[in-house]
This record gives structure tokens, sequence and C-alpha cells, in this order.
């Protein structure tokens, strides 16, 4: 009988390789400096009539959708994925969003001909 020993020489976690201290540090401030800004627009912004709510509505969108991006990408190590997964999660949340305004858009449809009628 031969004697199998496993060793881990060969057999580094690939997915862990782009991921250093470093750069966990570098996506924690990206994700600090945008909930920041969001901070900024919520309680200065906004109250002070430097923008409007709904430009900022869409803002906190496009910001929220940036942080969601970042913590998928590299805490959930999506970015070190294989390009086909990553398009197929990327297509089907695309999918999502647009039937979630598809919804939306026609709820305020149906609310402004219900208040018409």
């Amino acid at each position: 009988m031969s004697e199998h020993t496993h060793t881990t020489e060969g057999h580094e976690h690939e997915e862990h390789t782009g991921l250093s201290k470093g750069k966990i540090w570098k996506v924690f401030g990206i994700l600090l400096l945008i909930t920041v800004i969001e901070f900024i627009i919520a309680l200065w912004a906004i109250p002070n009539g430097h923008m409007t709510q709904q430009v900022g509505n869409y803002v906190y969108i496009v910001l929220t959708l940036l942080k969601a991006f970042y913590i998928v990408a590299y805490f959930m190590h999506l970015r070190f994925e294989k390009l086909g997964l990553q398009l197929a999660l990327t297509v089907s949340f695309i999918f999502i969003i647009y039937f979630i305004v598809l919804m939306l858009i026609e709820g305020n449809h149906l609310n402004m001909n219900m208040i018409n009628h």
C-alpha cells in the first residue's frame, strides 16, 4: 500500500491572493467616504436647499449601488471569480433593477389614474 500525504504546497487559495490588508483598508476607505457623502447630503445639502429631495434620492440610489458593488466585489470575492459568473450575476442584477423600476413606474401610473377617476 502506498502512503498518501496531503501537502498544502501548490494549493494556495487563489481567491485571496488579490485581497491584501492594504486593499481591504482601501475598500473600507472608499465605503466610508461614500457613507460620509450620503450623510452630508442628508444632513446638510438637502435641508439647506443646496439639493432638492428628488435629486438627493437619485444620488442616494447611485451611491448605494456603488457601495453594494464594492461589498460584493471585494468582501464576497466576486471580483476574483471567473468572468462567466460575474456576467451572470451582473445581468441578473440589471434585470432585477429594471423590473423594480418598471413596477415603480406602473404603480405610479395606476395611482395617478385612480386619483383622477
